[in-house]
């Protein structure tokens, strides 16, 4: 059973920067797409990055494309999430989200693709303050 826990979250100003961690445990991240999902305050919970299995597709979401880079340490069986240049609406808790899920541009634009993801974090507060 695979189980991740987050870490990374806080408090920042506009335009500071912010790295989440999300470390995995009893099972390998390299088998698995894994991706970052993020829900702000009476919103929907909506796709921030997406990677796939073997790192050949990478997909943001445009509200965060250039600003966030979504990486993976197979090494220490960490997915990570860069956040730079971040803006108040960017304010959320976010969450790591790992299955077996291609990295594909739809992941990213159009909603119900977290029921693919089977396993997540804990979910780590992010506020971003003008």
């Amino acid at each position: 059973q695979l189980q991740l826990v987050e870490s990374g979250g806080g408090s920042v100003h506009s335009g500071g920067s912010l790295k989440l961690s999300c470390v995995a445990s009893g099972s390998a991240l390299g088998g698995y797409g894994i991706a970052w999902f993020r829900q702000a305050p009476e919103k929907e919970r909506e796709a921030v990055s997406c990677l796939g299995v073997g790192a050949d597709s990478t997909h943001y979401a445009d509200s965060v494309k250039g600003r966030f880079n979504i990486s993976r340490d197979k090494a220490k069986n960490t997915m990570y999430l860069q956040m730079d240049n971040l803006k108040p609406e960017d304010t959320a808790v976010y969450y790591c989200a790992v299955g077996a899920v291609q990295c594909s541009p739809v992941v990213v634009t159009a909603p119900g693709w977290d029921a693919w993801y089977e396993y997540w974090g804990q979910g780590a507060q992010v506020t971003v303050s003008s």
